[in-house]
């Protein structure tokens, strides 16, 4: 087995993959198990949560949660492939996973991390689409299997050249993680870099900030009719734009801003211990991505009260609880009326256009 790779986020680290990282110290391996042992535990409990919950309730199985599953299975799938090996590296000093365990890890985490984030912006278009573009929409279960598998073929498309030759996968950071081998400088690899940082980072960020913001522009040209709710209405909105972004953000920005600085800045402007951050913060999506867009959905608030309170189960939805399921208004103002809702009922059925 070759053990004369480089490391990707750092031009000065040893190319001993069997000798400890000089990069970062023991205490420092240690600090970061802890994090990523966090993020384990919390990514894997949170996404099984929304996966039982799926799978329990019928009603919560519909086009538009679809999205929501696809990303819960693709988080669920990075915690089992990616977060495991990397936290018993860190528990090793070092990588375990030899040469083609590390291409297996950069391929599949690089996979299912890219399915995740193609499914957030194509879930940003589908609440705007849906709030802003139409009167009226019936579930099509075809178009959810489809935004679903053109997620995951679009992922493909990007992750499977580095097994290929254009590019490659290789130990990543302090050692202990692997990614798509940064710091190459060669043309073919420095060409897959930016191609990758502009389609699978650059144009889904674009697309959410673009959604949502002509989302809140609707919902706030929708209160200047009806002021009594427009207030509650606009900061609920407010609210779900600016936590969905800020943490779409704060998890992947920092981790390609490294990879741009390790790709085109000066050798060793890049550390170990500056590396591994941006890494923790991306992983951590796991954990945040189920609460901000599964769990925070009163619709399954109400369904898991049902599952704990199943004789004591009645609630009221309103115009935004309605973001992630279905139909509000269209290019003319409409207005919301509000219904007892149980989990039994379809969501379509409590909004009426005026």
């Amino acid at each position: 087995m070759n053990h004369t790779w480089t490391y990707n986020l750092s031009f000065d680290a040893p190319t001993d993959l069997v000798e400890p990282r000089a990069g970062l110290s023991r205490n420092g391996h240690t600090i970061v198990a802890v994090f990523l042992g966090f993020i384990l535990f919390f990514g894997f409990l949170n996404n099984l949560i929304v996966l039982i919950l799926f799978c329990k309730f019928k009603t919560l199985r519909n086009p538009v949660n679809m999205l929501l599953l696809n990303i819960s299975i693709s988080d669920m799938l990075v915690c089992i492939s990616g977060t495991t090996l990397s936290f018993a590296s860190n528990i090793h000093g070092k990588w375990i996973g030899g040469e083609h365990g590390c291409r297996w890890y950069g391929f599949v985490n690089s996979c299912f991390g890219i399915v995740s984030l193609i499914s957030l912006a194509v879930l940003s278009y589908e609440r705007y689409s849906t709030l802003t573009l139409c009167n009226k929409r019936s579930a099509d279960y075809r178009k959810a299997l489809l935004a679903v598998g053109g997620s995951w073929i679009y992922s493909l498309v990007w992750t499977v050249p580095p097994l290929i030759g254009w590019s490659s996968y290789g130990i990543e950071g302090a050692g202990t993680s692997c990614s798509v081998r940064w710091s190459s400088e060669s043309a073919e690899s420095t060409s897959y870099i930016i191609c990758l940082f502009i389609f699978c980072l650059v144009i889904p960020v674009m697309v959410m900030m673009y959604c949502y913001g002509r989302l809140l522009y609707a919902v706030k040209q929708v209160g200047k009719i009806h002021k009594n709710t427009a207030r509650k209405r606009e900061y609920h909105v407010l609210f779900m734009v600016i936590t969905t972004v800020i943490c779409y953000l704060v998890c992947w920005i920092p981790y390609g801003v490294i990879a741009l600085l390790a790709t085109f800045g000066k050798p060793g402007v890049v550390t170990p211990v500056a590396s591994i951050i941006p890494s923790i913060l991306a992983k951590s999506s796991t954990v945040c991505n189920p609460i901000i867009y599964i769990l925070m959905n009163k619709q399954v608030r109400y369904v898991i009260i049902k599952l704990y309170f199943p004789q004591g189960m009645s609630g009221i939805i309103d115009f935004c609880d309605y973001l992630s399921c279905g139909c509000v208004f269209g290019k003319r103002a409409f207005r919301a009326e509000k219904y007892h809702w149980s989990p039994g009922m379809e969501m379509s059925t409590y909004y009426v256009a005026k």
